[in-house]
């Protein structure tokens, strides 16, 4: 079996605070193969974009710092490089979809200069090579007039036009991995469901593994193989997209996929997993799901459960589901 794109080991990054430190992500381990798109998904404040941001080494520090984990893109440990170093993987081997492509974009740089800016960067190529490799990648992306378009600034392009851009920058040096962090976010409904076809399908033409982070469920069921779904910082359970959405394990991924099905409950009635995250500086004792979890054993309030497999590739930290499956 070949090895892995990603491998992550036992990440951990915490933020250091006036109110004390935050572990953000604790020990969360995970793969992504060759063609491979893994989604990560939670809600706000579960660790799901600082994890894109620590693989990518943009962690701000201060406050933030990775202090514990390994992180190998094709076997390079990515937490080992000085800055230098990084800079080169950066946009050439591992590139980042951003959700907001206003605030990513540059207001005063032409597209041409933005994406441009990639490739003379990384592949060295001529002013004159530069131009006619942006309007085709431009063209890649199904951006209409490319020539017209890469003289345009950020403000003259339309929502859909911008996220493509930031496609195309992304996929500028055919990157081994693709971080998508919730890139439909800011798109109506017509142009998510264009731009989610043109990952699917540039992932396909050039062999990306592609790293998903989402909140919204129809996404991933169409456009993931395998699902982590992460819970204040914490992966609680892990498997074959299929396989999470037919038999949710957790009690907490059985509660996001009960809410994003609420137009099929009866009387399409609004369902919600009652309470709220836990804030990070007072997070309950045990499992930090257990005072939301309508099935919690008295030993889920006094200790935190380990991931264990339930199933064959179904880590689950849960001690319900594991008592379950025995």
């Amino acid at each position: 079996m070949s090895a892995p794109v990603l491998a992550v080991d036992g990440l951990t990054v915490e933020f250091r605070t006036a109110l004390g430190t935050v572990r953000a992500v604790d020990d969360l381990s995970f793969t992504i193969g060759e063609g491979e798109t893994v989604a990560i998904v939670g809600e706000s404040g579960s660790g799901k974009s600082t994890v894109a941001l620590a693989l990518l080494r943009l962690v701000p520090d201060p406050p933030g710092r990775i202090v514990a984990g390994r992180v190998r893109l094709d076997r390079q440990d990515l937490l080992t490089l000085d800055d230098a170093e990084i800079r080169k993987v950066r946009g050439r081997r591992m590139a980042m979809i951003f959700q907001d492509p206003m605030m990513a974009l540059n207001p005063v740089y032409t597209v041409e200069r933005q994406i441009g800016e990639v490739l003379r960067l990384h592949l060295g190529l001529p002013r004159q090579q530069v131009f006619d490799q942006v309007v085709e990648l431009l063209r890649l992306v199904g951006v209409p007039a490319p020539e017209d378009r890469a003289r345009q600034y950020p403000h003259n392009l339309s929502g859909g036009m911008r996220q493509r851009v930031m496609i195309a920058m992304a996929l500028a040096c055919k990157p081994r991995l693709l971080i998508a962090d919730e890139p439909t976010t800011a798109l109506d409904v017509t142009v998510q469901a264009q731009v989610l076809e043109l990952i699917q399908e540039l992932k396909s033409r050039l062999g990306m593994a592609v790293l998903l982070i989402t909140h919204d469920l129809s996404i991933v069921a169409e456009t993931a193989h395998r699902v982590i779904v992460m819970y204040t910082g914490r992966k609680v359970e892990e498997g074959a997209t299929a396989e999470i959405f037919a038999d949710p394990r957790h009690p907490y991924t059985g509660g996001l996929l009960g809410a994003a099905k609420w137009e099929e409950n009866e009387g399409n009635e609004l369902r919600e997993i009652p309470g709220a995250v836990p804030s990070p500086f007072d997070m309950p004792r045990g499992c930090s799901f257990a005072p939301r979890c309508a099935v919690a054993l008295a030993r889920c309030r006094e200790h935190a459960p380990a991931l264990a497999d339930v199933a064959p590739g179904r880590p689950v930290r849960c001690f319900v589901a594991q008592e379950a499956a025995r």
